[in-house]
């Protein structure tokens, strides 16, 4: 909880991105990001349009004091739909609302207790994927779901699915293997359903071609037209996030440093992991935008 209250308390864009987040979705999400409670806001209905509330709000605020325009922006899963607003292809109000309707899409797509995901440390993704395929057996799913950084993947399918590739990762050689706390099995083709949902509403949402390239959780190829970046939005939701792969794409296109936006820094942990001398900052409060903001400078 809290998340951008500092921000929002201090600057009024902080603030009134919140106000439009409000008034896109009819209810008072601010109150929910700022006050809780916790239980409704971890509801990833709620939870998917927290943070993309926030992490708009926090870049807002940096675009006011910083003239710097991102050569390329991604975002990981839900973050997406962060980067396509920052880059110009997608109106904030309809964003906040594609990804309220996302979560619920989501949320509906596998009865609650059926699906889950767990992190797999110290596998590579081939040998990963090649325990998934011995673990699915029948309607038992289980497939890659988050290839992170080297050394940490996301899988995600059926509970039996994911126990039985879990136990059998762990035999072929895992440092760890950690059950995840989700509502539900996402990005893999359980999703498939929710999907189809979320292109109806997006069919229903002004898309632009994006100013600036956004590398695609898909494919980690950067895309600009409105029909690529629908069809990887629409994809996005049953197919892995290629992050670690993202994070090399970009760095071939030759980024020198990347500023994350929104609460915590575990996408700049994951990219410290895939490349540890490029310069990371991020923006989620008063003293790291000071931070950011005085690194930039320098």
């Amino acid at each position: 909880m809290g998340m951008a209250k500092e921000l929002s308390d201090r600057y009024p864009i902080a603030k009134q991105t919140f106000d439009e987040a409000d008034e896109a979705l009819g209810f008072k999400l601010s109150e929910l990001c700022f006050s809780g409670p916790e239980e409704s806001l971890r509801l990833t209905y709620h939870t998917q349009p927290a943070l993309l509330t926030a992490s708009i709000a926090t870049y807002r605020v940096f675009q006011q004091f910083s003239s710097i325009v991102p050569a390329v922006v991604a975002g990981h899963s839900l973050g997406e739909y962060t980067a396509l607003v920052a880059s110009g292809s997608l109106q904030f109000a309809d964003a906040v609302q594609l990804v309220h309707k996302r979560g619920r899409y989501m949320d509906e797509a596998v009865p609650a207790g059926q699906g889950a995901m767990a992190a797999v440390l110290g596998m590579g993704a081939e040998e990963l994927s090649a325990v998934c395929q011995q673990a699915w057996l029948g309607d038992d799913v289980v497939e890659l779901a988050n290839v992170n950084c080297p050394g940490q993947i996301v899988i995600s399918g059926t509970s039996l699915g994911v126990e039985r590739a879990s136990q059998l990762a762990k035999e072929h050689g895992a440092k760890r293997v950690i059950p995840l706390v989700v509502s539900g099995p996402f990005h893999c083709s359980l999703m498939r359903k929710a999907a189809g949902r979320l292109s109806q509403a997006l069919a229903e949402v002004t898309l632009l071609d994006s100013a600036i390239p956004v590398v695609a959780n898909v494919d980690a190829l950067p895309r600009q037209t409105t029909a690529e970046l629908r069809a990887a939005l629409e994809a996005q939701l049953y197919s892995p996030v290629l992050w670690e792969t993202s994070v090399g794409e970009m760095l071939t296109m030759g980024v020198e440093g990347f500023v994350e936006f929104g609460p915590g820094t575990v996408l700049s942990g994951l990219i410290k992991k895939v490349e540890r001398r490029i310069l990371t900052l991020h923006v989620e409060n008063e003293a790291s935008l000071q931070e950011t903001l005085a690194a930039i400078v320098q």
